[in-house]
């Protein structure tokens, strides 16, 4: 009569199959693990890259959208812009009629928000701003928030139509006349220790009605 239970043989052996395919989990899990922790710079790097580039793409897109701007105007153009405490320079502005979820507050927040971008050595990419409404709009100078540490650099880009290339240069260019140029994009440099980064935002224009973007 033929038994239907297991011999011990097919016990020991099953308990030996299982036991490696359990080893093998765990080697490919903590391998899995090492590779993932050994690459948490870069990704994390990486993504804050990303949301910085989306973060400053949307302000000026939403700089270049009624009522801040009408086709035709030039609502994101250089001016000279004196610092808390700096030497006056020729910087990126552009109008935030509601502000910016970045932008903190010593009183009630105002609207018609005036912005501007620096790079600077120590301190990464500022975001200079004050209200039109404040009563000292014209004599104090701009409040100061940094973006992010990590940028090195602001570079300005212009578009050669006669030969059809791109110029970057590092500070707003001026015309023979003496007037600032507006470039037509803008590429801010990342780094992180030996990580490093470039990413390039092009400058919105004015158009009647909805954006199509």
């Amino acid at each position: 009569m033929a038994s239907n239970g297991f011999t011990l043989l097919e016990i020991l052996l099953a308990l030996a199959l299982t036991a490696l395919v359990l080893v093998s989990l765990n080697v490919f899990v903590f391998s899995m693990g090492e590779l993932w922790g050994r690459n948490t710079d870069v990704r994390l790097f990486d993504r804050h890259v990303r949301a910085v580039t989306r973060y400053l793409d949307q302000e000026l897109h939403t700089a270049a959208l009624p009522p801040s701007a009408s086709a035709g105007t030039t609502p994101i153009t250089p001016q000279e812009i004196k610092p808390l405490n700096g030497a006056t320079d020729n910087l990126l502005t552009f109008e935030l009629p509601a502000g910016s979820r970045l932008l903190v507050w010593p009183d009630r927040p105002l609207p018609e928000v005036v912005c501007s971008l620096q790079a600077r050595d120590r301190d990464g990419l500022v975001l200079l701003w004050h209200s039109r409404l404040e009563t000292k709009f014209n004599d104090d100078p701009p409040r100061e928030t940094v973006i992010t540490p990590l940028v090195t650099a602001l570079a300005y880009e212009y578009y050669d139509a006669d030969f059809k290339t791109w110029k970057t240069e590092p500070v707003i260019r001026k015309d023979a006349s003496g007037q600032l140029q507006t470039p037509q994009r803008l590429r801010l440099k990342f780094a992180y220790g030996k990580l490093k980064r470039e990413s390039v935002i092009t400058l919105p224009t004015p158009t009647e009605g909805l954006p199509n973007f």
